[in-house]
């Protein structure tokens, strides 16, 4: 019987089911410990959230979530605003609905919290901190003339360089969109100008170092520049008596933008000496005496500063005659927006108004005398000379043509300003040859700030469409609060 079934080929094995090898497989599983579930794991996430220990980049939030994020940024920043019912505070918000330029000039804080802990290993400057076409233009230099370069120090910060470079070219390809118009590839032409201008000054001045004595004067500026100037241009006296002065010329005329202050008079004398004594210089002597004709508040005035304290301080000139008489602008000084969001440096520029001038005095060689900090009621303020000639550009009335000029320009500007971390700041290495080689190969680094670009203004548009959304049903009369 047992030959038979051999020769037939039939097996031995077991039939389905308990089979001796499914037996001993069986035997040899032995979990080493029954699963709990997460639920501490969970509570610890809960907790890290909730402290804010653990977060997720905002870049990588969508929908509500980043909704959330962006109506939380724009509370947070402007939480003293909302929360004293400061005047402007409201005339900001809607200044932010209507215009995406604007949305992005004035909520710098939201573009740098998406860029948190980026680019540590390149070289770090002196960075201007809030670059965009508009933030360069005409202003007087340490002797009072006309020069042109970056204009606005309030967000100045140790940073690497590619910070400012970043958020200029977001702010060029918007503005080229909303005020020139222009299709994205056109846009994406004049971000390129703009950062081939800065790589091409930067290797300039790493070969020649004269960086110091560079500067655009109304002699040896391009033909975009030199119009600027002579658009820029008028008589002092023309502009104290058609903007500012009453009828007697003694001081301040009152109007929407202007609300005198005189009996601040005695307040803001104390700022001017004080400022003279910390800065150090004697009274020029376009400045008479120093003596504070009048004071006012000034409203209405800037983008991301609407809401914030401004005052005017009337200078009598040497003729006494107001038709020399200087302008000292006060303005409230924060913390940098970038403050706590660039990778951790040993390069540190100070706090409010000392970092603000601190920023001016590196990056604008020869810069206007009276930029300084000083307090006044215990509050920071930095302190600058207006000027006939202040002026920015009319980015509306530029052609294709001009537009790409003036982006080079503003970056070789950029460059300049950069490049003095190392001579008037407190970068201790040869910061352009490093820039220079860190910005290697420079058509993929051309490229790469192209992109980043056109991903941040993407980004940002759908960021200006949930903040009107949020706008229209009162989302910023209030402030955050935490509830028990």
């Amino acid at each position: 019987m047992a030959t038979a079934k051999a020769k037939s080929g039939k097996s031995s094995r077991p039939k389905s089911g308990a089979t001796a090898g499914t037996q001993t497989d069986t035997q040899q599983i032995r979990p080493s410990v029954k699963a709990t579930g997460k639920v501490e794991a969970y509570r610890r996430l809960s907790e890290a959230l909730d402290d804010g220990s653990s977060m997720l980049p905002p870049t990588l939030l969508r929908g509500q979530a980043r909704r959330h994020h962006v109506r939380s940024t724009l509370r947070e920043d402007h939480a003293t605003r909302i929360e004293t019912r400061a005047s402007g505070t409201q005339d900001k918000f809607e200044v932010l609905v209507k215009d995406l330029f604007k949305f992005f000039r004035g909520t710098a804080l939201l573009f740098y919290r998406d860029m948190v802990g980026s680019d540590g290993h390149m070289p770090s400057v002196m960075a201007l901190g809030d670059v965009h076409p508009e933030n360069f233009g005409v202003m007087p230099d340490v002797n009072g003339a006309p020069i042109f370069g970056v204009n606005d120090f309030d967000e100045s910060i140790y940073a690497p360089f590619t910070w400012d470079l970043k958020r200029g070219a977001t702010g060029f390809w918007i503005a080229a969109k909303t005020e020139g118009g222009f299709s994205r590839k056109k846009r994406a032409k004049i971000v390129r100008k703009f950062v081939k201008g800065y790589l091409a000054a930067m290797e300039r001045y790493a070969e020649h170092a004269t960086e110091k004595t560079d500067g655009y004067h109304m002699h040896n500026s391009p033909k975009v520049i030199q119009r600027l100037f002579e658009e820029a241009w008028e008589e002092r006296k023309d502009w104290l008596w058609d903007d500012y002065l009453k009828p007697n010329g003694r001081g301040f005329r009152p109007n929407d933008e202007l609300q005198p202050l005189s009996s601040r008079i005695n307040t803001f004398q104390k700022a001017i000496d004080d400022l003279a004594a910390a800065k150090g210089f004697e009274k020029p002597a376009r400045a008479g005496e120093l003596k504070v004709k009048d004071v006012c508040i000034r409203h209405g005035q800037g983008t991301a500063s609407l809401g914030l304290p401004r005052y005017y301080v009337l200078i009598e000139g040497p003729s006494k005659d107001a038709t020399d008489d200087l302008i000292i602008e006060f303005k409230s000084a924060r913390r940098s927006a970038l403050d706590g969001l660039t990778p951790p440096s040993s390069f540190i520029a100070g706090d409010k108004a000392d970092r603000i001038v601190h920023g001016q005095r590196v990056q604008l060689a020869h810069g206007d005398i009276f930029y300084g900090a000083v307090e006044i009621d215990g509050e920071s303020f930095m302190s600058r000379e207006r000027a006939p000639f202040r002026d920015d550009i009319d980015l509306d009335d530029l052609s294709y043509g001009t537009w790409k000029d003036y982006a080079g320009i503003c970056g070789a500007a950029l460059a300049q300003s950069h490049a003095l971390s190392d001579d008037l700041g407190r970068i201790d290495y040869d910061v352009e040859p490093s820039i220079v080689e860190a910005a290697k190969p420079h058509k993929l680094f051309v490229a790469d700030i192209c992109r980043f670009a056109k991903e941040a203004a993407d980004r940002l548009q759908a960021d200006h469409e949930m903040f009107r959304e949020d706008f229209a049903l009162g989302a910023f009369d209030r402030i955050d609060k935490v509830y028990r």
